[in-house]
């Protein structure tokens, strides 16, 4: 790799004077599945170096320990003899540097996963998650630098929000882009390979669009309808674009796993068959990440940048990050002409009943779910459904809760997009920095003027539900309660390898107190051999206090257990327009 890698060197010196960092990124044999990266230091002083790799992708909030990733870190003087090289913590290499001027850092990153946060590699494309390829001196994140990609023979394309620096490597198909800091590399993805390219241009801002995998796209159709989007989006905040350009990857493959959003750019994976019957969910998730280039890259916890690449960064507000921005994604498409006042509704209700009719939402409070997102929220388990709720969606319901709020306060003249933008505003463009839970809640009572205690208290910091028939019915609709009390076994079942097997059990129900476990296989009901269909159809037949023997197997140890059928209620409601004519509610929808 030295020796390949160092040719890309040459003629990069006029660079190199004028920044401290410079990265190469090969790829010279994609079956393998590595990228080769070269870190190349000059003009520092310490006769110690640490390079380190960061543990976690700002905006997936797990720690991924990346470094797993990574092969043997060698270092090389100016004149190409090793420098040693230790490691010091799980992410941290020491380099004693001696009288070296220049450095040279050499490491493989294996990259074989598909994700929006994980890098991949193989004779198809390279996808580079910048957090989990690229290292960082310690100390001098600050730094700008520049990084020059040499792509793959066959690769003839390279997709990256970066701009390009304004002195090329030679080399075919070679780029060089540069980067203010560290920070703005790692928020900076790129598509290398062949992928189909398209521009288009809302307002002020140039968007490109990178889409590889093929698929039943449009690309006329996909123009129209992520411009209508975007200007929807740009409406939220007055037409206050903070970008000049915006790049898309899109990934289409067979498993799609959603979206990861960028300072400039974003990334998403979607089913490739996805702009079919499955349109308006593409641009769902299109409104979602664009979103988030205001809120959560500029309207943030203070917690979130600049980031510590090294551990968890945690704060409470997530609810408000992915919450509201889950909203959003919806609310957007009704006023971008893609759902009708009707299909809204029936959105916002299933989300309304998905988080008051989970166990857990009366466990976990939407600021701890926030908090807890890096040992919980992606790290679920069979007893989760017991005692999480995602702050995705809880978030969301109580950003239309807000919105409500504001719309009835200021009878019908302001709405969530007013405080959105006095956010932006006061956080974003005149103190450049985020804000603490504290400040979060003391711009919310001074936006609204009025005391929001009650909303904290027992909503976000609580698990009441709130009474949203006096809260929405003021903007012109009815929340009627539907939950009533019915016979529940409280088990979800599934036949696996003709085996009825137990997957889920829900707290305090029948099946609990029975004695259930997940994992058990059920043989048996009252004697009869039974299957997934046949136990269902059994159960369901069972009256309150009447008791079932069930013969299972658990760790192949048969046993029998007796359940007694119990009643359980499980919130939920139904959303009606009152009338049908309403100021206020046709201002909340806005729909075209």
């Amino acid at each position: 790799m030295k020796s390949v890698l160092l040719l890309l060197s040459l003629g990069i010196v006029g660079i190199l004077n004028a920044q401290k960092i410079h990265y190469n990124l090969g790829m010279s044999k994609p079956q393998n599945h590595y990228f080769e990266v070269e870190m190349e230091i000059s003009e520092f002083k310490a006769t110690e170096l640490t390079v380190k790799m960061p543990v976690w992708a700002p905006g997936s909030y797990l720690v991924r320990e990346f470094s797993k990733n990574v092969n043997l870190v060698r270092a090389f003087d100016e004149k190409g003899a090793e420098l040693k090289v230790g490691k010091t913590s799980k992410n941290a290499w020491k380099i004693t540097t001696g009288k070296a001027k220049k450095v040279n850092v050499q490491y493989e990153v294996y990259a074989f996963e598909l994700s929006v946060r994980t890098s991949f590699l193989d004779l198809t494309h390279g996808f580079v998650s910048s957090s989990g390829v690229f290292c960082y001196l310690d100390g001098y994140k600050d730094k700008p630098g520049t990084i020059t990609v040499q792509p793959y023979k066959d690769f003839k394309v390279i997709t990256t929000p970066l701009e390009k620096a304004e002195v090329q490597k030679d080399g075919e198909g070679a780029q060089t882009f540069q980067f203010p800091n560290y920070d703005i590399l790692v928020d900076s993805p790129f598509e290398i390979g062949n992928q189909e390219v398209f521009s288009f241009k809302v307002g002020e801002t140039n968007h490109r669009v990178a889409l590889y995998g093929g698929g039943n796209y449009d690309i006329d159709e996909l123009k129209v309808g992520m411009s209508r989007i975007i200007t929807a989006e740009n409406d939220v905040f007055a037409g206050k674009n903070p970008n000049k350009n915006y790049t898309f990857i899109v990934h289409n493959v067979v498993n799609g796993q959603g979206g990861l959003e960028h300072l400039n750019s974003c990334v998403l994976s979607v089913n490739r068959w996805t702009y079919g019957n499955g349109y308006k969910d593409f641009l769902s998730l299109v409104a979602h990440e664009y979103f988030h280039l205001w809120n959560v890259k500029r309207i943030r916890p203070i917690q979130l940048g600049p980031f510590n690449y090294d551990e968890e960064n945690y704060t409470s507000l997530l609810w408000v990050m992915e919450g509201f921005t889950s909203y959003y994604d919806e609310l957007l498409l009704v006023r971008a002409g893609y759902y009708t006042k009707e299909e809204y509704l029936r959105k916002l209700q299933g989300t309304l009943n998905y988080v008051e009719g989970s166990v857990g939402s009366r466990v976990q409070p939407v600021a701890h779910s926030s908090y807890d997102a890096w040992i919980k929220g992606y790290r679920p388990n069979e007893n989760s459904a017991n005692t999480t709720m995602t702050y995705y969606s809880r978030g969301g319901i109580l950003a239309a809760y807000l919105d409500a709020t504001i719309i009835d306060k200021f009878n019908g003249s302001k709405c969530l997009d007013h405080f959105m933008q006095y956010l932006y505003e006061e956080f974003y463009i005149k103190k450049n920095r985020g804000f603490t839970e504290q400040e979060f809640q003391d711009a919310l009572e001074k936006f609204l003027g009025q005391d929001m205690d009650y909303f904290f208290d027992k909503y976000v910091n609580g698990t009441e539900i709130p009474n949203y028939q006096e809260v929405f019915a003021k903007i012109g609709l009815d929340v009627t309660y539907t939950g009533k009390s019915v016979t529940s076994f409280g088990a979800s079942l599934s036949q696996e390898g003709g085996n009825c097997i137990v997957k889920s059990i829900r707290a305090g129900s029948s099946a609990e107190s029975a004695g259930l476990s997940v994992g058990d296989e059920v043989l048996a009901a009252d004697n009869q051999r039974v299957d997934n269909a046949a136990l269902e159809s059994y159960i369901a037949g069972i009256g309150e206090g009447e008791t079932c023997k069930l013969l299972i197997a658990r760790d192949e140890l048969v046993m029998e257990l007796t359940m007694t059928m119990s009643l359980y209620e499980r919130p939920s409601f139904k959303l009606t327009p009152i009338g049908t004519a309403n100021a206020k509610f046709d201002y909340w929808l806005r729909a075209i």
